[in-house]
């Protein structure tokens, strides 16, 4: 009598025993974690993940950068430049809002400032505009820096606050290089540093000319931690730098 009690219970009970209705079953885009997890997808493009949101910088063109872009739902897009390296919006599913540009925007609890920037060192007019993004997701600040092409002025530094995470390009020719890069970490101080924008294994012939990954360590010079994923907690960063490593990637 008792099963069969519990099997004739509404699928109204049954949501709000599972604690399912306040999330609409989408359980993938609102993880119910203590931790903010950030997963390297590729070439730009990270997948940021906390208790209440979820965030993909950068989605590309598979077929116009070489490497698969995995299936994934995301809350928010932020696009950094109109480039299909970067602006795919359409490979990521679930999408409420998508962020190409300056500004202030409050999502889902999560804060995102658009900060304008070139992706030269010519004032944009070589390749473009491009638009950092100041972003923060469960007390964690994190800076993606986009496809950067030139040094920033003092105010940047002092305009964006403490950093926790920094995503920098760091591979050259079409962004900063390796030393420019390190520069940038020395002046931002960021606690884990995650490298992007660099040659790696099966990217196309259009960034064949971008420099290594370890050329950017090479340079930077900080402990370098190898992971698949990244768990991050405001509580649990010390202070200590570090660069990590997606082993994925």
């Amino acid at each position: 009598m008792q099963l069969f009690n519990i099997i004739k219970c509404s699928c109204q009970d049954v949501k709000s025993l599972l604690g399912l209705q306040r999330y609409g079953y989408k359980r993938s885009l609102y993880p119910q974690t203590k931790f903010m997890d950030i997963t390297y997808l590729g070439h730009s493009s990270f997948r940021l993940r906390g208790k209440s949101a979820s965030l993909i910088t950068d989605p590309f063109d598979s077929e116009m950068v070489g490497l698969k872009y995995p299936r994934m739902e995301a809350n928010i897009v932020t696009v950094s430049h109109d480039h299909a390296d970067h602006n795919k919006v359409e490979q990521v599913n679930s999408v409420e809002k998508v962020i190409s540009g300056p500004g202030e925007y409050e999502i889902k609890g999560v804060s995102i400032i658009g900060l304008p920037s070139y992706h030269d060192n010519k004032k944009g007019t070589l390749r473009g505009k491009n638009t950092i993004y100041v972003i923060e997701m469960d007390k964690v600040r994190i800076v993606h820096l986009g496809d950067l092409g030139h040094s920033l002025k003092e105010d940047f530094f002092s305009s964006i606050g403490d950093i926790d995470v920094l995503m920098i390009p760091v591979g050259g020719e079409y962004t900063i290089g390796p030393s420019e890069a390190a520069q940038l970490v020395q002046l931002i101080e960021p606690e884990i540093v995650l490298p992007m924008h660099y040659k790696a294994k099966g990217l196309k012939e259009t960034f064949a000319k971008l420099m290594d990954l370890e050329s950017f360590l090479k340079e930077v010079g900080l402990v370098v931690e190898k992971q698949e994923k990244l768990t991050v907690k405001k509580e649990n960063l010390l202070g200590e730098q570090k660069v990590v490593v997606f082993e994925n990637k």
